[in-house]
Parts: structure tokens; sequence; C-alpha cells
């Protein structure tokens, strides 16, 4: 087993010595991924324990607030933009009411639609945690150049959408979402 101090270099280096001929270049690539979607992930995990939110009421109260005012959308279109089953959306809406961050209502006209609104509460909520969110976040890519976080942006979306393209799945969520 590898010790936690070899770089994806080392560990590819080594592939490569005891299998000549394999294909090593995408452990130099997957592997920080891999070890930096832990650390992105457990750090907003840490995040938002001291906002007092979990990233699933997160995902749905960002959700409502980046629809525009008044923050409302069907049931259907949160599953749809939060790229979660119904079933989710269903679970998260009803713990976040539960907690007075979302009403939820019958749709004026379509009695089997389900509107769900952001409180004021909620509204505060997801406020005070997007800003400490995305303000840790700016710390932890700080090393990097105006013009690297472009170029990587870039090269991530390209890699994204190709990986996404090969395993015939468009329909990812957050890292560590439970």
């Amino acid at each position: 087993m590898a010790s936690k101090d070899q770089s994806a270099q080392d560990i590819a280096d080594a592939w490569q010595r005891e299998r000549p001929g394999t294909p090593v270049d995408s452990i130099t690539i997957v592997t920080p991924i891999w070890q930096l979607a832990k650390l992105f992930g457990d750090d907003r995990r840490r995040v938002l324990t001291r906002a007092g939110i979990d990233t699933a009421t997160l995902d749905l109260l960002s959700t409502l607030r980046r629809s525009g005012s008044p923050y409302a959308l069907s049931t259907r279109e949160l599953a749809r933009r939060s790229m979660v089953t119904a079933g989710a959306v269903s679970q998260r809406v009803g713990r976040a009411e539960g907690e007075g961050l979302v009403t939820r209502e019958p749709t004026p006209g379509r009695a089997r639609t389900v509107l769900v609104t952001l409180t004021e509460a909620g509204h505060d909520l997801v406020e005070g945690s997007v800003d400490q969110v995305l303000h840790r976040e700016a710390e932890l890519i700080d090393a990097l150049s105006p013009e690297q976080r472009t170029q990587l942006s870039d090269l991530l979306r390209t890699l994204l959408q190709d990986v996404q393209s090969r395993v015939g799945d468009h329909t990812i969520s957050q890292v560590g979402q439970i």
C-alpha cells in the first residue's frame, strides 16, 4: 500500500517500473483530483457544521435562492436543478420545512404540483452559509493566479464533459453528498 507521503508521480513511476507498458499518465491527474475532492469536501462540511447547516439543506436553499425572487420552485424543478431524485427532494423539503426554512403548498390551479418557497429564516441562513463557504473556498485556491484559475477551470470543464460523455452520466451531484 502506498505511503501517504508518496506523490502521484511516485506512484505512477512505481507502476511503470513494475508494469512497463501500462498506461500510467492518468495517475498524475486523477489521484490529485480525488485528493482535492476529499480535502474540499471535508473542509466544506466543517464550514457548514460551524454555520449550522448540512450539505443537502444548503443545496436545497441555494437552489431556491439562485432562482431569484420570489425564491420559489416546484419540487419537480428543484429535483432537476439539484440533480437529485424526487424522493431526495421530498426528504430535504420535509426537513427544511420542519426547521422553518421553507414552506410548501399546492401550486394555484395545479393541484398535483407542489411549490416550495424560501422563508425569511431560510434566506438568512443561506446568505450567511454561502458567504462562509465561498470565502473559505476562495482562500483555498488563493495560491493560483487569476490566469491559472481560468486555465484550470477551462481544463476541468473539458475533462468533466468528456468523462461524462464516456461514462454516460450527465447527472452528477456534489461530492460527499448523502
